[in-house]
């Protein structure tokens, strides 16, 4: 085995006892080094440039632990580059290896919005989320909740006159049955009579479902989409709520 670095080694060799007990002897023997070798470079003084060589090291870890352990090298390096630290991405990629340091890739979290097959309904909102008053135009949306359980989904109805939040329904499924218990909840506390509302919504399936359908034509709701996979459409995403009206 060539060594590149003995004193990098020799510090791994004792690490191995230190945290996962295994004897000097046998990781002597793995790595392909004496005991004595071994020895000799754990008692050797540090030198002034070990030790300059070793702040950068520390700073790194730091970093990584920070991020999570997501960043890779180009990050860590800008890092260190912008808090004054001369030191070259090489270098920084090289110290990152030695201390074990890989960046992993944050897996993105899938929106809910699934476009159904059936026909988008016309857009009546245009990304123009205002109205003149009460019961114009609602908005429908659904959220992902992680909690300790589980996961579960929140569908609620914001009127976009008041910014107040008229219907909810909340379970362990995002499917048709949710958004049509929040639009009803939505229509129970306007006092049932809610003919002539606008309702918008992303082109999720759950709103182009027919059992969904079925209740806005109950109602007397007339359904708008905004442009398929844009979540920017829903103005539940963007805009806090008040209290139940």
């Amino acid at each position: 085995m060539t060594v590149t670095d003995p004193a990098a080694l020799a510090a791994f060799i004792g690490n191995q006892r230190t945290e996962h007990h295994v004897p000097h002897r046998l990781a002597c023997r793995v790595v392909g080094v004496s005991q004595s070798w071994f020895y000799q470079w754990r008692d050797k003084p540090t030198t002034a440039r070990e030790v300059r060589r070793g702040q950068p090291a520390d700073v790194i870890r730091q970093i990584f632990e920070n991020s999570g352990g997501t960043y890779g090298s180009p990050k860590v390096w800008l890092l260190l580059v912008r808090a004054g630290r001369r030191v070259s991405v090489n270098t920084v990629a090289r110290l990152m290896a030695e201390l074990g340091l890989a960046g992993r890739k944050v897996r993105r979290r899938r929106g809910l919005t699934r476009p159904g097959k059936r026909p988008a309904f016309a857009d009546f909102v245009r990304r123009g989320f205002t109205a003149d008053a009460p019961d114009q135009v609602w908005c429908g949306n659904m959220t992902e909740i992680t909690t300790g359980e589980g996961k579960l989904y929140l569908a609620t109805v914001i009127d976009l006159f008041s910014r107040r939040l008229l219907g909810y329904a909340m379970g362990a499924r995002h499917d048709a049955e949710l958004v049509v218990a929040s639009l009803n909840m939505a229509a129970a506390t306007r006092g049932g009579d809610v003919k002539g509302v606008i309702f918008h919504s992303d082109r999720g399936s759950e709103y182009g479902s027919r059992r969904f359908r079925r209740a806005c034509q109950r109602l007397g709701v007339t359904q708008s989409m905004g442009r398929g996979g844009s979540c920017f459409d829903c103005e539940g995403d963007r805009v806090p709520f008040r209290a139940v009206a």
